[in-house]
């Protein structure tokens, strides 16, 4: 099979043809414009119009002029001097380089033009009045010089609005897989500090538990690098991490999931095993209190509760991960956030419900 190879210098003398064509006919279609605005009877007979021939290469000449030096004054400022960082500095410098040109160059096309039309000679040239037909092309000078201002502007604050997301997604990414790589060592810990507790009351148990542990395990490696998680897994997840925790607490410990429609709803990886986590680190479950544990939808928002009975000491320490930890990561994803309630008997933390836009 033959590679079509494509030659460099051929493709950049494309560009480079392709601009000249742009740049002569947006200085014809000026041109025209100016004919028309000046004269426009002008165009009702066709000797008017053939008149026009040295006007219309008069402005053709003058707009070609006007706009390459308006470029080449942009081009030349934009690396030196900021718009967004020093706007006065650089207006200044701009207006003042660009009318500065312009005045040259409409006085020297002025000349060349009166001239070659037989206007005046060589020996008596009346500066006063090329300086007065100047006028025009100024003012002409001026519309460009806003024109070509305005949009030089723009795209250095479009440019400089594209950096700043992309610096602050960067760190809004960097912030969200810092609180993430906190979940990996913060279940493992806690999971193996409960399993070290098993092993001395029930071998058997402490078995079965390592079994479903490697299984919830192998979950919490697949969301680690996620930023949301359909809810159905996440669910899926809680209901193994319960099942595991009776493994430990038998009948002292008991849970609900009510969740009729969780299609198209999404959470932040392991916000549900944090809040079960921390109601069974933190609340007592026994045969006296029994700890119950509810997962409920209400509309766009989930329900999660649990029967509030506080231990009055605890051996396991606090690692400083669990709601701070959700909180964080919805005010990174999301303008909701969790809201947590508490009364005598319950605790109650309602989990946004997110979306995603397709």
């Amino acid at each position: 099979m033959t590679q079509l190879v494509l030659d460099p210098e051929c493709t950049e003398s494309n560009g480079i043809w392709k601009n000249l064509r742009k740049f002569l006919l947006i200085n014809l279609a000026i041109a025209a414009f100016l004919q028309v605005f000046y004269c426009p009877i002008c165009f009702l007979s066709w000797e008017d119009f053939v008149s026009l021939w040295p006007d219309f290469l008069f402005s053709f000449s003058v707009s070609m002029a006007l706009s390459w030096g308006g470029s080449r004054v942009q081009e030349y400022w934009d690396p030196k001097i900021s718009w967004i960082h020093e706007p006065v500095k650089r207006i200044l410098v701009t207006g003042l380089c660009y009318l500065a040109y312009a005045f040259v160059a409409s006085y020297v096309i002025v000349f060349l033009y009166t001239w070659l039309d037989g206007q005046f000679s060589l020996d008596s040239i009346p500066w006063d009045g090329i300086l007065r037909f100047s006028y025009t092309p100024m003012t002409i000078a001026m519309i460009f010089m806003a024109i070509f201002t305005s949009r030089s502007w723009l795209l250095e604050w479009r440019k400089s609005a594209i950096e700043a997301e992309q610096l602050r997604s960067m760190k809004l990414a960097s912030q969200y897989q810092s609180l993430k790589d906190q979940l990996n060592p913060h279940f493992l810990f806690n999971s193996l500090n409960a399993l070290s507790n098993l092993v001395y009351e029930d071998p058997d148990k402490s078995a079965s538990f390592i079994q479903k542990l490697s299984k919830i395990y192998r979950y919490v490696l697949e969301v680690q690098q996620e930023e949301l998680v359909e809810l159905v897994r996440e669910l899926e997840f809680a209901k193994n991490y319960l099942e595991l925790q009776k493994i430990r607490f038998e009948e002292n410990l008991n849970y609900s999931i009510d969740v009729p429609n969780c299609k198209g709803c999404f959470l932040p990886p392991l916000s549900l095993q944090l809040l079960l986590e921390n109601a069974i680190k933190h609340n007592i479950a026994s045969q006296e209190n029994p700890l119950f544990i509810s997962i409920l939808q209400k509309e766009n928002e989930l329900w999660v509760s649990n029967t509030f009975q506080p231990k009055t000491s605890t051996n396991e320490p606090s690692t400083g991960v669990g709601l701070e930890n959700i909180i964080s990561r919805y005010k990174l994803m999301s303008d909701r956030v969790p809201e947590i309630g508490k009364s005598e008997h319950e605790f109650l933390v309602r989990l946004p419900l997110l979306k995603i836009n397709s």
